[in-house]
């Protein structure tokens, strides 16, 4: 059995800048290659089920998500995710209570040389593979319970509610 199933949704982790007169958009999910940068050395699957910013996801969308999750074989699930709706689509799968899925995204993208996904996209698999069952927010170096969580846009980051 796989170690870690990872379901890429899109987001500001997966958007690409293509030059000045461009906005950005939501590519290819760079996470393979993060992961093979890395060395990740456990045993991942990596799926992607959407690439949209989650300001444009829909109940259908979160109802996908949750349906992968309850059906993959994993116990341990990491979902890349746009932070604006994060919160939202974690609570939607707050009831899964066999596996430990956690959220994770950039407030910059990962193709950028500043950004934060990179951070964000190891914290949240130690949080996968170390937490108790449960849906959580891994940002940043915090985190959070799903439903007990919010992204403070002044601050860039999130915080308990």
């Amino acid at each position: 059995m796989t170690d870690l199933q990872i379901f890429t949704t899109g987001g500001t982790i997966d958007k690409v800048y293509f030059d000045a007169l461009s906005e950005f958009q939501v590519g290819a999910s760079p996470l393979d290659a993060i992961l093979s940068e890395a060395n990740v050395s456990l045993d991942y699957a990596l799926t992607s089920l959407m690439k949209k910013d989650s300001l444009e996801l829909t109940e259908e969308d979160r109802d996908i998500i949750r349906s992968a999750v309850i059906d993959c074989e994993a116990q341990h699930v990491l979902i890349t995710h746009g932070t604006d709706t994060m919160a939202k689509t974690a609570k939607a799968l707050q009831d899964i209570g066999d596996k430990t899925v956690v959220l994770t995204g950039a407030m910059q993208p990962a193709r950028l040389r500043s950004t934060d996904a990179i951070f964000n996209v190891g914290f949240a698999i130690a949080a996968a593979r170390m937490r108790s069952p449960g849906v959580y927010i891994a940002m940043n170096g915090r985190v959070f319970d799903a439903g007990s969580v919010r992204k403070d846009r002044g601050a860039g980051q999130f915080v308990a509610d």
